[in-house]
């Protein structure tokens, strides 16, 4: 008995194309919405969490100031000095490399070619945090270090606007007003998690930059990089308790100083980007619900042209729950293949959108089948009550209906 009233569910489809196409119209948009705006939302959750994870695993991240900023509108904070660097370094317990950084921004030129970039005032202590290979060259030696050399390693960016696929190991360029000997190339990273490109940078001897750019013994940040056999969180609270020590904050007296940890922003931003996600899939969900309106006025409208239809059937025999099953069965057929089409199309629209927004296609399962379910759900819940009026309708009145 099913096998034959899908085929006429089928047949009665078919007879009118166009408005069961437009029926169905709100079904397709809806799915379609929904599906792209959550397979999207998570290539943009993916993509932040790869982006904060290339800043390195295990890294604290050291400022002055009560947060990004200063904070507040009293005096700025003090800098960072180089004591207190090495005081995390050799004081607290699991951390693995401790790099002070002094950053400037300038212009780098070799021969026709300039380039505004960062500079970026370290240690080798800031490659191995960031375990940020080297590509070509070498890192510094600890003389260059000590005695605050003019040598320079680069970063791709910085390499494929200067040299332009020539080697640079050896040459020498001027950044500012500083002749600067290249010594090594770093592998690409790409952007960050807050969109800088990590290879638009020229790190150089910690001492040359402060001697030769800031002109002071300020630091601004510090990067730690914790050792994986020790708990971040403990690391984290020493390193605060030292440096409230090392500045005198006593008491109950708020730290001027913050240590981030990426972990934690890389969650934070994850759960955000969720949230909006699940937001716009809420919002897009809504014209699921008009498509189901849709369905059920246009059935409504089916069972009164087809009333006399309804009155034979019923008089030659039929029962009503046959007539309910025809009607209902031709309304989830149309919601199906609203459902259908509405998945191909965000499919399309997944594969097309993800590089123009920059963020990887992720194909999930889980919420396709979820979708498809919801929309011959919506066949069922808004069909029935037309169904139900075709069933009970008086024979001897459909029959009389003109």
């Amino acid at each position: 008995m099913f096998g034959t009233t899908l085929v006429l569910a089928i047949r009665e489809i078919r007879r009118h194309l166009l408005r069961s196409f437009l029926t169905i119209l709100g079904i397709v948009i809806g799915v379609a919405a929904v599906v792209t705006m959550v397979t999207l939302g998570n290539g943009a959750t993916k993509a932040v969490s790869e982006q904060i994870s290339s800043l390195g695993s295990n890294i604290l991240s050291i400022r002055p100031g009560q947060g990004f900023g200063r904070g507040g509108g009293g005096p700025r904070p003090p800098d960072f000095k180089p004591e207190d660097v090495e005081a995390i370094r050799d004081q607290v317990a699991g951390v693995a490399a401790a790099a002070a950084q002094a950053q400037t921004s300038a212009t780098a030129i070799h021969n026709a070619a300039n380039w505004s970039t960062t500079i970026n005032g370290t240690t080798n202590d800031y490659l191995v945090a960031q375990q940020w290979r080297l590509q070509m060259g070498r890192s510094f030696t600890p003389a260059e270090e000590q005695a605050g050399k003019a040598v320079c390693i680069l970063g791709s960016t910085v390499r494929a606007n200067l040299f332009r696929g020539e080697n640079p190991i050896g040459e020498r360029f001027r950044i500012g007003d500083v002749s600067c000997d290249v010594i090594g190339v770093l592998t690409t990273r790409g952007q960050a998690g807050f969109g800088q490109d990590q290879d638009d940078m020229v790190i150089m001897p910690l001492k040359t930059v402060q001697r030769r750019f800031t002109g002071n013994r300020d630091i601004r940040s510090i990067m730690v990089s914790v050792d994986p056999r020790y708990d971040t969180a403990t690391v984290q609270s020493g390193i605060e308790d030292l440096l409230r020590e090392r500045r005198g904050i006593t008491g109950g007296k708020q730290d001027d100083f913050n240590v981030f940890d990426t972990k934690q922003i890389s969650d934070t931003l994850q759960g955000t980007t969720r949230i909006l996600t699940t937001v716009m899939g809420a919002v897009a969900a809504v014209s699921l619900l008009v498509g189901g309106i849709g369905i059920m006025n246009i059935m409504l409208v089916s069972v009164t042209e087809r009333t006399r239809e309804i009155g034979i059937r019923l008089a030659i025999g039929a029962v009503a729950r046959e007539v309910l099953l025809q009607f209902l069965v031709e309304a989830v057929v149309l919601a199906c293949l609203g459902g259908i089409i509405g998945l191909l199309l965000a499919l399309a629209a997944s594969m097309i959108g993800a590089p123009l927004i920059q963020v990887p296609f992720i194909f999930d399962p889980k919420i396709n089948i979820v979708a498809f379910a919801f929309s011959a759900l919506i066949g069922i819940v808004f069909g029935y009550f037309p169904a139900r009026r075709a069933a009970s309708l008086n024979p001897i009145d459909a029959l009389r209906h003109e």
